[in-house]
Formats: C-alpha cells, structure tokens, sequence
C-alpha cells in the first residue's frame, strides 16, 4: 500500500470521526435538555437557567463528542475535537431551520457555539494519547 491510499484512509477515518463525533455530541446534549426539562417541570430548576443549561449541554455533549473524534485522530487531536465541536453546532443549527422558519442568530447562538468549541477543545487536550517518552540519554 502507497503512502498517498494510507492518506487516504486515514482522511476517510478522520472525517468518519468528526462525523460521528458531531453526531454523538448532539445526543448527549439532547439527552442534557430532555432531563433539564424535567426537572424544570418538576421544579427542580427555574425556568429562568435555561440558558446556563443550555450552554453546558453543549460543552459537555461536544466533550464526549470530541473524545470519540479524537479517538479515531492520529493526530492534531486537538483540531479534531474542534472539528467535532462545529459539526455539532451545525447540526444545532439545522435543527433549529427545521423547527423554525427562519435563522436568527443571537446572543445565544454565540453562547452555543462557544459551549461546543470549549467542550470539542477540552477534548482534544484532555483526549490525547500517551507518547512514549524517549530515553534521555540517547540522541538520534
């Protein structure tokens, strides 16, 4: 196998990452709001933290979704995480055209954003795989 086909596969694993990662990032904050909202009905929360919890929903959903970007990154697991991190505010976006008839983009919208990116780099840094140390006394 030639170098340019493991390039290849290797930038096929790594947009299958980002995809799946956005993906994963978007149920987890789902799954976030869904149990937010009960306990807003509940009353247990106030109505009016919703966009505090808004915001880490999306930091803690692109978390988990940057890990598994990152995973399948060899490197730069860093960018993958963010790569993560806005796949899955496009996704928000989306679904927001679809419930919606037009786009506003808000205060909130930059909030959300922000909770991805933050959640997609805290990924990438925390992510990471071991590197071998190399001995110290050895020089190549």
């Amino acid at each position: 196998m030639g170098k340019a086909e493991t390039q290849g596969g290797n930038a096929i694993q790594m947009a299958t990452g980002v995809a799946l990662g956005g993906l994963l990032a978007l149920g987890i904050e789902l799954v976030i709001l869904l149990l937010g909202s009960v306990a807003v009905s509940n009353g247990i929360l106030r109505e009016a933290a919703a966009p505090q919890l808004t915001a880490a929903a999306c930091v803690l959903g692109c978390f988990g979704g940057g890990l598994l970007a990152c995973a399948r990154w060899k490197s730069r697991r860093v960018l993958g995480g963010l790569a993560a991190g806005v796949v899955c505010f496009l996704l928000i976006l989306a679904v927001g055209l679809l419930m919606s008839d037009d786009l506003v983009l808000g205060s909130q919208a930059l909030v959300e954003l922000a909770g991805c990116l933050c959640g997609g780099a805290l990924a990438g840094m925390l992510g990471g795989g071991r590197r071998k140390k190399r001995p110290s006394g050895r020089k190549k």
